[in-house]
């Protein structure tokens, strides 16, 4: 089994654009190795938005070099790109939107959630590329809860719904780049689970809600992340309520981060050279 290495938490919120309240987890600025092949976690929510006309959210902006994952709970959010890709997606539905070689794209709540105001939660995820697909062709995957196959755990201690990966069967419809499972896991008060976490891989659960117990002892509870060592294979944890978490596990990309804001590259010429393709129109642009 793994052990813990410590708890991620973070109190401190802030926007991004008008639309999403964010605690960041983690980020590719600090202690990057440790959570490779992900990049960065912000957690949006909970919250309660008041009806308006007005258009939230996050205007144009540019990506190369890595993936982003976004993942809603409550609210809608509706994506536009510049390969002409996007649609509106609200409780279960995933965005998987591949940047690589460069996209543009914005992001807003969709206007009917807009109108209705209501609760708001979600989940964005950078996912790394390895510098041999960084320059690949940018793509996206619209994923709804109908397209993810849920899982029942065993001993009736809850379910698993498999966005990305395979387990006991059933296997998760967005393609990755590099292996890795990310699920929604649902356990009930007092049941303890074992979740498959390779040898190896980078595993690092989130509670979205409720409160779990690590083999060791530990506790982690709502926004909080167990960040596992990677020696090891497999991770137990009794719910001590009932609680929902984002598992998050993969194989480490052991390559340089550079990044800067948008751009996530193997070097720091590669970042300027992102700057100048995206100032130069070679990223697209949106219609």
């Amino acid at each position: 089994m793994k052990n813990v290495s410590f708890i991620q938490r973070n109190t401190q919120g802030h926007w991004v654009g008008d639309g999403f309240p964010v605690r960041t987890l983690f980020s590719y600025n600090a202690n990057a190795a440790a959570f490779s092949p992900f990049l960065m976690l912000d957690y949006g929510g909970p919250t309660t938005f008041d009806a308006t006309t007005k258009r939230r959210g996050v205007g144009a902006h540019p990506h190369r070099g890595f993936e982003t994952v976004t993942i809603v709970y409550d609210g809608e959010v509706s994506h536009r790109d510049s390969t002409g890709a996007g649609g509106t997606i609200g409780p279960g539905d995933v965005q998987w939107m591949t940047a690589a070689a460069g996209i543009v794209h914005e992001e807003f709540h969709s206007e009917a959630f807009a109108r209705s105001g209501g609760p708001f939660q979600m989940v964005q995820l950078w996912v790394n590329l390895p510098a041999h697909d960084k320059m690949a062709p940018p793509g996206y995957q619209g994923i709804t809860v109908a397209q993810t196959p849920t899982v029942a755990l065993p001993d009736g201690a809850g379910t698993a719904r498999l966005i990305a990966g395979e387990w006991l069967g059933a296997q998760g419809p967005a393609h990755t780049f590099t292996p890795m499972q990310v699920w929604d896991v649902q356990i009930k008060a007092g049941h303890t689970v074992t979740l498959p976490a390779p040898e190896g891989h980078t595993t690092v659960p989130l509670v979205l809600k409720g409160r779990v117990k690590t083999q060791g002892g530990a506790e982690a509870s709502d926004a909080e992340m167990i960040v596992y060592e990677r020696s090891g294979e497999g991770v137990t944890l009794t719910a001590v309520t009932d609680t929902t978490l984002l598992w998050l596990a993969g194989e480490p990309i052991d390559e340089p981060v550079v990044g800067y804001g948008p751009f996530v590259m193997n070097t720091e010429a590669e970042i300027h050279q992102a700057f100048a393709d995206y100032q130069s129109g070679k990223m697209g642009r949106l219609g």
